[in-house]
């Protein structure tokens, strides 16, 4: 796929807000806005990509489908797959899917491939869907992905949903650990292409040295302001594991701009920023200028 020539970023985690995604959320949207101390606004898919387009950037646009635990369906991935064909400079679009739903799980991701092109699966919430991916019922979904080339996206560590509130709103911490759940993917799908979303505290060592020992697992640092993390997590993005380290902002969570200021002020190497701002992206998704 060739991109603009001028591209410095891809930001490889940005959640749509069009009204059906936000009435998606149900009650966690207002949980959550309080959690972050950041409301959601309605904003459309072309002012979302008019907002990357004029940083010169791309955006991975990710969709979620909990129906099964939250009892609410969905947002359809024919929006996002509508948005990445009306902007195709800017996205690219990754189908959400419910592992509980199986077989229907496995048949959207085919039919959304096959009808729009899509990029990836995800994100994939553990701790919200309420499922370890390193049980072998979910094991043909993973099949399905690698078959197609597709990127897997997994959320690592501490989970919004729920965060602050009595029971945590039911979701279990545990799930959301990467070793052994995703690291267990990885081992047994080679072929797969993953990404582990955010730094997975407080199970950040455990995620680095899955990221480090996996070579298809890839690390984005979406959902923390770059002043914020753990000095293990941007030494080793600065060295052993920088060829797959990627940005990410968790857009609307954070702001484009908060992020890349934040990662301005790193002290890490110039190829280093380059290779996790825009090459590495670029190598995952077959990206050429």
């Amino acid at each position: 796929m060739k991109v603009p020539r001028d591209l410095v970023a891809v930001d490889v985690h940005t959640h749509p807000q069009t009204e059906e995604f936000l009435a998606a959320m149900g009650a966690r949207r207002g949980q959550m806005a309080q959690h972050f101390k950041r409301d959601r606004p309605v904003v459309s898919f072309a002012e979302q990509a008019d907002a990357y387009r004029e940083r010169h950037m791309m955006a991975v646009i990710v969709n979620s489908d909990s129906e099964t635990t939250s009892g609410i369906k969905g947002a359809p991935n024919d929006l996002l797959g509508k948005a990445q064909a009306d902007h195709p400079d800017v996205f690219l679009a990754f189908a959400g899917i419910d592992p509980w739903k199986g077989e229907a799980a496995i048949a959207e991701i085919r039919r959304c491939h096959a009808e729009f092109g899509i990029a990836g699966v995800g994100e994939l919430n553990p701790a919200r869907q309420k499922f370890l991916p390193n049980d072998r019922r979910f094991f043909p979904i993973w099949e399905a992905c690698a078959e197609l080339g597709l990127v897997v996206m997994f959320h690592g560590g501490f989970p919004g949903a729920g965060a602050g509130t009595p029971g945590g709103g039911g979701y279990s911490l545990e799930y959301a650990r990467p070793i052994p759940y995703v690291d267990d993917v990885a081992a047994a799908f080679p072929e797969l292409k993953i990404i582990s979303a955010h730094p997975a505290w407080p199970w950040h060592l455990d995620n680095l040295a899955m990221v480090w020992h996996k070579s298809n697992v890839y690390l984005d640092l979406s959902g923390w302001g770059p002043k914020y993390l753990p000095p293990e997590v941007v030494r080793y993005a600065d060295s052993v594991i920088t060829d797959r380290v990627l940005f990410g902002s968790d857009w609307p969570v954070m702001t484009v701009e908060r992020w890349m200021s934040d990662f301005d002020a790193l002290a890490i190497k110039e190829a280093s920023r380059r290779k996790i701002l825009l090459e590495n992206a670029m190598t995952l998704f077959g990206l050429e200028h």
